[in-house]
C-alpha cells in the first residue's frame, strides 16, 4: 500500500466524524482511529509559560501484517505520530539521557520524547503499551505534523 494513500486517509479520518476506520490490502491490514482527548489550543485559551511543558496526545494508527519480511505470523506494529509541527528531541535537555531507546518496553502514557514548537515544549505520549522497535525520527531534527516518531510492538 502506497505511504501516500496511508497519509491522506488518516487526514480524512481526522478531518471527519469518523473515530476507527480499517482497511486491509493482502495480508496488511490499517486501523485508524481518533484518540478523543486531542488537545485544541486557541488564542481565547490561556497559553501556559514559554518553556512550560506540556502533554500531547498523538494521533493512533495501527499497521498488522498477517505475515512479515521473515516469515513471522500476526506482527502488531502502532505508529505513535505527531500531533503538532516542530522540532523533536529524545530528551528533556541535551545533557540528559533519552526518555526512550529501541528495547525499551513503555506503557501507554509514558513519556516518549517531546516537540518544541514556538518555544513550548510538547511532551508526546506513548498511546498503546508495548516495545520500541524503531525510532523514527533523528533527534533535534523538525517533525511536521501527523509524522510517523515510533514504532511500538504492541504487547
Amino acid at each position: 500500500m502506497d505511504y501516500n494513500l496511508i497519509k491522506k486517509l488518516i487526514k480524512v479520518v481526522e478531518q471527519s466524524d469518523i473515530a476507527d476506520f480499517s482497511i486491509q490490502e493482502g495480508d496488511l491490514k490499517i486501523k485508524i482511529s481518533k484518540n478523543g482527548k486531542q488537545q485544541i489550543i486557541n488564542t481565547a485559551i490561556p497559553q501556559p509559560a514559554l518553556g512550560q511543558v506540556q502533554a500531547v496526545q498523538p494521533v493512533a494508527v495501527q499497521v498488522e501484517s498477517t505475515e512479515s519480511e521473515t516469515g513471522a505470523k500476526n506482527t502488531k506494529l502502532h505508529e505513535v505520530h505527531s500531533p503538532i509541527v516542530g522540532t523533536f528531541y529524545l530528551s528533556p535537555s541535551p545533557d540528559a539521557d533519552a526518555y526512550v531507546q529501541v528495547g525499551d518496553t513503555v506503557a501507554e502514557g509514558s513519556v516518549l520524547c517531546i516537540v518544541e514548537a514556538m518555544k513550548l515544549m510538547n511532551e508526546i505520549v506513548a498511546d498503546a503499551s508495548g516495545k520500541i522497535v524503531e525510532i523514527l525520527v533523528d533527534n533535534a531534527t523538525a517533525v511536521e505534523y501527523n509524522q510517523p516518531l515510533f514504532l511500538i510492538e504492541k504487547n
